[in-house]
């Protein structure tokens, strides 16, 4: 070819392979695409080669991450779960409001951040498959329930400690604040297409979340409402 002539050529374009053009994105993508898929087909269902083509990355690079579907799992968890509850600690700790409206963030910082995102789905996928994988369940349990437990009893402890809220047995008032995220959680992943036709109200997630948060406040409060007014 003549100097004109390659002068004249179109550059060639070397086109790299998706995973290697966003080295820096890949974990992130990687566990988006996991969440995606764990939250369609179950941990049983999900497969790796699956995760690795939603995320652009050939399957030995979600290998170099991750060391399997378990440990990949985990990590989903951690990321949308176990890192939100360690913000909710920190907030319980510095919040020099009411308890009232401390509980009324916890509830509806959870809807924002879990309940109306994809995160949703990971308490159903729990439910229903926590039996089958029992190491799976215990690492739940240890991340994930049994600190949101231990933050929701200290934010009811602290409003009875200050006088706001009656005695109540803190453990079991905590189990009931929580218990709505659960079905809310289950209804929206598993029954949301018929509750539109037969039970519209149930797919309004956060007016819910509003009325428990009126119901917990009225009967927590240490003297009726109506005597404070």
């Amino acid at each position: 070819m003549s100097a004109a002539a390659a002068a004249q050529a179109p550059p060639t374009i070397r086109r790299e392979p998706r995973w290697q053009r966003r080295k820096d994105a890949r974990p992130s993508e990687v566990l988006a695409a996991a969440l995606a898929a764990f939250t369609e087909k179950g941990f049983a269902g999900a497969r790796l080669d699956d995760i690795a083509r939603r995320a652009g990355v050939s399957k030995g690079t979600l290998y170099l991450y991750f060391p399997g579907k378990e440990e990949l799992f985990k990590a989903v968890v951690r990321e949308g779960l176990v890192s939100p509850l360690a913000a909710v600690r920190e907030a319980l700790d510095s919040f020099a409001g009411s308890s009232a409206e401390l509980l009324r963030r916890f509830i509806l910082g959870w809807w924002d951040l879990v309940g109306n995102t994809r995160l949703a789905g990971l308490p159903k996928l729990m439910i229903a498959e926590a039996a089958n994988f029992p190491d799976i369940a215990r690492f739940y349990l240890d991340e994930v329930l049994l600190p949101a437990h231990a933050i929701t009893a200290r934010l009811v402890a602290r409003g009875v400690d200050s006088g706001e809220f009656r005695p109540v047995d803190t453990d079991k008032t905590a189990i009931l604040i929580t218990a709505p995220f659960i079905s809310i959680s289950a209804w929206r992943h598993g029954f949301d297409h018929a509750m539109q036709q037969e039970m519209p109200a149930l797919t309004d997630g956060r007016a819910l979340l509003e009325a428990h948060i009126e119901m917990l406040i009225r009967g927590l409060a240490a003297e009726p409402m109506e005597k404070r007014a």
